[in-house]
């Protein structure tokens, strides 16, 4: 994932003119098309920027494409919301002056802005003025297929709009509250708002009337500036922003199931209200070699709360793909998928936009539109016809003008009869109501026009970063779809590749993702590009498109267009290489011979069948440490070569070929590491050079680990081994885990990790967790269940605002043990002894202390060394406090260079600087206050050399 924040994207205070005082940004919305994103402010203007400045930094630096293309500045008040049409010809903005307003696309209205320095690149015009709403309006939304057009605000009221003839058909009053979110179901047949009066209403789009009302997650919900919420792109589901759990003490999102309508599912970890939720436009498979089923179904949906923080979720997990905090100085207001659906757009009352691109590797299982469109279909539900004449479609003699003349401009919906390419006045046979269409000719302009293997019936409207640009379905098309669409997300109508049943969908996500120049760039192809019409690096083809005037200046040459994609690149090893995405599948043709080698070598050891190899599959990835580099694995299930392979910013850096079938990949600040079904393990520098010989295990690898300068490899027959890859160096001999898997026969490992200074860590299903100390030869319990028995500071029962402002890897490891173990369930049932809470308190702090020292946390050494300082001093036993004291002040005449039997620091700490604190919290005690006044004198003495 990359992560920017465009500083020039911006809401200016115009009475602060030559500071640029930022204002709140309330909405954002992306086009279709990919190309621009509208936003609107405080400033009561609606912006419209340039996508690709924001996301390729070559575009940025070279001003091609301008980064602000349009200001529309018809509002009188703070515009609270900005949603594209589905057909992206329309902009519908709401705002603080009680009006809806429909803006079209008019090339005569590009110039500077009336009443400031600013300039329009491409004009938009007011269409029509949407009047019925008797306060604020914060949410619109289109409906699919643009059928409809519903409006929300402050005067409690739900307006449904035509999306055709743009006239009022039904107003909902039934809310007791402000309602500040809509959303529509994507079969069409739903209508969900979100209101104050603490309830999500579900209207059936059929009669307008109620359908169900959902109250429970929101009884003590509180008071927000929206309640956006989101309808699954399966229809399965609605997630609302502003509901709570626990009586109002914890803040979620409830996901409401379709049709029992009910909230059994929340999204919880938001440290405040969420404020908005925005699913990802595109359904996902959880296997995507199976048919698109419900059970394979999930979704992606990202969530923005009043914490500042971003979140991104998957409904197949139980936890958040990303949690992006402190993004932003005050509260997220908006959020918005891009239609490729890898690029999420957020923005935030502190007036600023963050951005996320994803890779389609971090959002696996992405379908294609196609997909959708047929799952959508089981639904069964049939939508009203439309107006008469009406349809978004362009109907084919005005294609083929359009074609012909290259009419740039995106034409608004108008009457199937009416003349392409005229002013003429569409008449509403049946609403009485004239809408003007101003529809611009231009030059043609010469474009090479790429062939499609499939086939697309009905007259398809095509997007190219120009603007919406329509050809007629008996030729070869490029249909509308996001920036990456000829080589990203598949879908029926953007990729060139034939449209695949429900039992090929596999075959449909593994086509070539993100071959760009750099890091995220809008599609721009690394290798041959005549496989493409679209200027993509032009200026959002606005600037290009001979709309200047009618004299051509201002066309460029096409010859101009080589910016950053011509860029000289150095030369690596498979740099040239299309990468293919490979879809995630278990190999089985190779499992017999897999499991055969561990069980005969293991024979004996202790563990023989205990532990298995990692599942062989097609597809591995690790991401690197402390950046978005990915180092990749890839099993052929043929006779071809296996092969892993660097990636940096889409682009491979470097490949090798192996002679075995991989099975675990480790990557970190400093190395990448593969293991080998054949027991061999190779260690590669990121430029792929081997630092270290190849090694033999002897057998196969049952897991792989590596956290910086560190790699750990445990092994199917029970033997661990820790490495130093920079100085080339084993930590320790190769020790075996059989003693710790003897307790028990269904004893199983959880997870197995390594710290950066080599200290193993291997938990069991039991909850207790291991290291292996090389000083002492043997196994150290670092935490077990035991202590959340009676230990009064044990991790699960802290609450997050402890001491520690970030979690350390016992912390962790304590937080882990909670989880699986349910440690809390029956504790308080339970009969014990009359010392118990003290005596587990103690020996699970000094327990902690061990720990600490172990995996070199110094910040939770000294958070439990403080801890257990105030129980003694609580409890008043002072044997333990004065061997403690002892302990870090050390020899009274000890020297530096003196004496080398007595270690002054521990964990980089000086253990009497450490000691000054714990005598601080003694002295504050009533029972060893007399004590920590001695000591604190011994230290003043010893200080002065007395």
């Amino acid at each position: 994932m990359r992560f920017t924040k465009p500083a020039w994207v911006m809401h200016k205070d115009s009475a602060m003119r030559g500071d640029e005082k930022r204002v709140s940004i309330f909405s954002c919305h992306v086009h279709p098309d990919g190309s621009r994103i509208a936003t609107g402010g405080l400033d009561a203007k609606v912006r419209i920027w340039s996508t690709k400045p924001i996301l390729n930094h070559a575009s940025e630096l070279s001003g091609r494409p301008p980064k602000s293309l349009s200001t529309l500045t018809m509002h009188t008040g703070p515009v609270l919301v900005v949603r594209w049409a589905h057909s992206g010809r329309w902009l519908a903005s709401g705002s603080d002056d009680e009006i809806v307003m429909i803006w079209d696309l008019d090339p005569t209205a590009r110039g500077k802005v009336w009443g400031s320095d600013e300039v329009n690149v491409e004009g938009w015009k007011p269409l029509k003025r949407l009047v019925g709403h008797e306060s604020d309006v914060t949410d619109v939304a289109w409906s699919p297929g643009d059928r409809y057009l519903a409006s929300v605000g402050l005067d409690s009221a739900v307006l449904i709009w035509c999306g055709f003839t743009l006239e009022r058909l039904r107003k909902i009053d039934q809310h007791q509250g402000f309602v500040k979110g809509v959303c529509w179901d994507p079969v069409g047949e739903f209508l969900a708002t979100g209101s104050d009066d603490r309830s999500v209403r579900i209207w059936r789009t059929t009669d307008w009337e109620l359908e169900a009302e959902v109250k429970k997650p929101f009884d003590h919900s509180p008071g927000t500036f929206f309640r956006r919420l989101s309808w699954s792109p399966d229809g399965a589901h609605i997630t609302a922003s502003n509901a709570t759990n626990n009586d109002g003490y914890v803040f979620i999102a409830a996901v409401i199931a379709r049709n029992s309508w009910t909230s059994e599912i929340s999204l919880v970890g938001h440290e405040n209200t969420v404020e908005v939720a925005a699913y990802n436009p595109h359904i996902f498979l959880r296997d995507p070699s199976q048919p698109v089923t419900a059970p394979n179904i999930c979704s992606v949906v990202a969530l923005g709360a009043d914490d500042r923080a971003v979140s991104v979720w998957q409904t197949k997990a139980p936890r958040p793909l990303i949690v992006a905090k402190d993004v932003f100085e005050r509260q997220i207001m908006d959020l918005s998928w891009s239609r490729d659906g890898l690029t999420l757009y957020a923005v935030s009352s502190d007036g600023t936009m963050a951005v996320f691109s994803f890779d389609m590797s971090e959002l696996e299982g992405i379908a294609p539109d196609s997909a959708q469109e047929q799952y959508l279909k089981r639904f069964g539900f049939i939508p009203p016809p439309l107006p008469e004449g009406f349809s978004h479609q362009i109907p084919p003699d005005a294609a083929k003008a359009q074609a012909n003349n290259r009419i740039t401009p995106p034409p608004s919906p108008r009457a199937q009869s009416q003349e392409f390419g005229t002013a003429t006045p569409a008449t509403v046979r049946n609403g009485g109501e004239q809408i003007n269409t101003l529809i611009a000719k231009r030059k043609p302009k010469k474009r090479i026009q790429p062939t499609f293997a499939g086939s697309l019936s009905g007259n398809v409207p095509s997007s190219s970063a120009n603007g919406i640009n329509s050809i007629p379905s008996s030729k070869p098309v490029s249909s509308i779809g996001p920036p990456r669409a000829f080589q990203d997300v598949p879908s029926s109508n953007s990729v060139p590749i034939s449209v695949p049943p429900t039992s090929a969908l596999a075959l449909s996500v593994s086509q070539p993702f993100g071959e760009t120049s750099n890091g995220f760039g809008l599609g721009l192809h690394t290798g041959e590009t005549e496989d493409f019409s679209m200027d993509v690096d032009g200026e959002v083809q606005i600037s290009s498109l001979d709309t200047f005037g009618q004299n051509g200046k201002g066309k460029r040459k096409a010859g101009d267009d080589a910016d950053d994609r011509i860029g000289a690149k150095p030369r690596t090893l498979g740099g040239d290489r299309v990468r293919e995405n490979v879809p995630v599948r278990p190999i089985t043709s190779r499992g017999a011979a897999a499991m055969s080698i561990p069980a005969l070598l293991a024979e004996g050891s202790g563990v023989a069948g205990r532990l298995e190899p990692p599942q062989l599959v097609t597809y591995l990835k690790a991401n690197v440490e402390g950046s978005e580099d990915i180092f990749e694995g890839r099993n052929a299930e043929g006779d071809d070569p296996h092969e892993v392979i660097f990636v940096s910013g889409k682009q491979t850096q470097w490949l090798d070929y192996l002679p075995s079938p991989i099975l675990a990949l480790a990557a970190t600040s400093t190395f990448c590491a593969v293991a080998m079904q054949d027991g061999s393990l190779n260690v590669y520098s990121h430029t792929g050079r081997r630092l270290m010989p190849a090694l033999s295990l002897g057998v196969p690898c049952h897991a792989l680990a590596g956290s910086k300068t560190m790699l750990m490899a445990l092994t199917v027959s029970g033997m661990l081994y820790v490495w130093d890859v920079r100085k080339q160096t084993a930590k320790f001999a190769p020790t075996s885990i059989s003693p710790l898997l003897t307790a028990s026969p269904n004893l199983t490992i959880v997870s197995v990790a390594v710290r950066p200074n080599g200290a193993p860590i291997i938990q069991f299903s039991d909850g207790v967790t291991y290291s292996y100390d090389p000083m002492l030869l043997a196994w150290t319990k670092l935490s077990e269940p035991w202590w959340s028995e009676g230990s009064d500071a044990w991790q699960g029962r802290q609450r997050t605002n402890t001491l520690t402002a970030t979690r350390g890897p016992v912390a962790i490891i304590e937080g882990a043990i909670s989880e699986r173990m349910a440690v809390d369930s029956s504790r308080a049932e339970k009969v014990r002894p009359a010392w118990w809470g003290a005596a587990l308190t103690l020996g699970h702090l000094e327990s902690k202390l061990h720990a600490a020292k172990a995996l070199d946390s110094p910040q939770e050494y000294k958070q439990a060394l403080l801890l257990y300082a105030k129980r003694i001093a609580d409890e008043g036993f002072r044997a333990k406090a004065e061997e403690l004291v002892k302990e870090l002040f050390g020899p009274v005449y000890w020297r530096p260079n003196r004496d080398d039997g007595w270690c002054p620091t521990t964990l980089g700490m000086s253990k009497r600087d450490l000691l000054k604190e714990v005598l601080n919290i003694f002295v504050r005690s009533k029972t060893l206050a007399k004590l920590g006044q001695d000591w604190q004198e011994i230290m003043k003495k010893s200080q002065s050399g007395e």
